[in-house]
Order: structure tokens, then sequence, then C-alpha cells
């Protein structure tokens, strides 16, 4: 699933081209793209006809688009899904899952997902901590490009749960918008093994890892995200170049940028950590 800075370049772009427009057809192309609207398609594409989509907003790595009134069209972009502004008349992408048409002719929005693993849904906006958010997601916790974001708050909630600090950076409920990607590098920047105990974590190291994935979160946006393949585009489906500056994630027995000690690589979770034995040196047992 695409992390912060990913999400975040798609939502300014469907902010920029379509906010403020008025839907006036949805065709869903393949019931799995919304099967997280129980009702089904008919009545999704039925209760969208007529709305406007008053703004594009995210929390973490969750996008939605708010309704006029009390509902919004939650976004759920999985591995592969892309939420793509096209003209009118460009053929179908291969992918087409579903397609919203606007009441002034201009460019359509397609939602395009190859393995089907996301989808969209209408959903009621609650009040979590004076923030509209769709239901589904009133659990997530703001993340550290909000201004709400309260960091001293956060650092207690990582140091609170007895776990691994890579696994409780990966808790959407305790900080949202960090994923595998974002977490090697923050704890790179941060010095920090990632199977440090979060009972062994100081508020100061604490508090350095969390900006430290402002920080490189923040470098990645403004590059537009990370694409390691075709999958991940903004609106208008460009990749972003993030990766050619990653240090940790996917180097490897590449040379460190700090030290020069090969990289290396441990299961994780299914998945991998990066990290340099060096300047993260691995805990050590009590």
């Amino acid at each position: 699933m695409p992390e912060l800075p990913e999400v975040e370049v798609v939502r300014a772009g469907l902010q920029a081209h379509v906010a403020g427009r008025v839907i006036t057809k949805v065709e869903v192309l393949h019931p799995r793209a919304i099967r997280r609207h129980a009702a089904g398609s008919e009545d999704f594409a039925g209760r969208l006809a007529g709305a406007r989509v008053d703004a594009a907003r995210r929390r973490g790595k969750y996008l939605w688009l708010d309704l006029s009134g009390t509902e919004a069209v939650l976004a759920h972009l999985g591995m592969s899904g892309q939420m793509l502004v096209q003209p009118e008349g460009v053929p179908d992408e291969k992918h087409l899952r579903v397609r919203v048409r606007f009441a002034d002719g201009g460019p359509e929005l397609r939602f395009v997902d190859q393995r089907t693993f996301g989808g969209l849904a209408l959903a009621d906006l609650v009040d979590t901590g004076g923030t509209l958010v769709p239901a589904p997601i009133a659990h997530i916790a703001r993340d550290p490009m909000d201004p709400a974001f309260d960091p001293a708050a956060a650092v207690r909630a990582l140091r609170s749960r007895r776990t691994e600090v890579k696994r409780a950076l990966l808790d959407q409920t305790l900080v949202s918008g960090v994923g595998n990607i974002y977490a090697d590098e923050a704890l790179w920047r941060a010095r920090l093994h990632w199977s440090r105990p979060t009972a062994k974590l100081t508020a100061v190291q604490g508090a350095a890892l969390l900006a430290a994935a402002t920080e490189v979160m923040s470098e990645a946006l403004r590059a537009g995200g990370t694409s390691f393949d075709a999958l991940y585009v903004n609106v208008n489906g460009q990749s972003g170049y993030f990766d050619r500056s990653l240090n940790v994630y996917g180097q490897a027995d590449r040379p460190c940028a700090r030290c020069g000690t090969p990289i290396r690589r441990e299961p994780f979770m299914n998945r991998s950590s990066y990290f340099c034995p060096r300047c993260q040196p691995r805990p050590r047992l009590a």
C-alpha cells in the first residue's frame, strides 16, 4: 500500500482536478472495486449521481473525497490502485474498475487497479478530535504532517507498547502514514535498530525517530513519492523518483552512505527490514 507521501501526491492532484465539481454518472466496471460498499454497485452509483466533491482529504495512508453533505468516498489504493484524471475519449486503461463523469464535461476520474486489492466505498463522516473523517478509519491516528499532530503524545504512545520499535512505528493507531519503506529510512536516520524494544526507547530517541520520519517523508513528497514499478503514479500517470534517494530500503549489500558498511536485509513480518549494522547496532540481549 502506498505510504503517506505517495497518497498525499494523489490527494493534491485530486484537489486540483476534482474538487468543486458535480458528479453526473458513475460506472462500476468490476464489482470487487466497490466490495466494501455493502449495498452494491447500483446503490453506489445512484447515491453519487448529483453529488458535489467538496475536497480531497487524507489521514496517514488513507484518502477520501468529501461530498456535499455528511458522506465521503473512501479510497483504498491497496497495492496497485490508481486515481487517474483523464480527458473523456482517452482509451480505457486495461484495469479500469470505476469511471466518474462530471457535469462540466471536463476530464473524468478513473479508478484503475490491476490486482483489485483496493476499492472505493461511501462512508459517513464522523468527528474525531475535532476533525471529520470517514467512520471506517476513525481509529487511525493523526500523521506527522497533520497540523494537529502532537509529537510528545505520539512518543508516549510508541513507548507505551511492549514490542519492537519498528512494529510500533508501523501501528497506524499510534502514528499514521509510515509504512515499511519510510520506517527503515527513519530508523537509519535516527541510528536505531528496528528490533530495539520500545521499553528501552528513551523520550529523546522517540522524538528523534518521529522527526526523522517527518523529514524523510517530506523529502519524498517533494520528489513525488517512491515508485518501484508502474503501479504507483500520480493523477496524471507520472511516477515519483524518491527511490533514487533511499539510503537503506532495498539497498542490501550496498555501502552505507554514512559509514560505508554493507547494508543488511532481515526478514520482518513477511517483508524485509534494511539497516546498517554499524550505524544501527542490534540491541544487546538482557
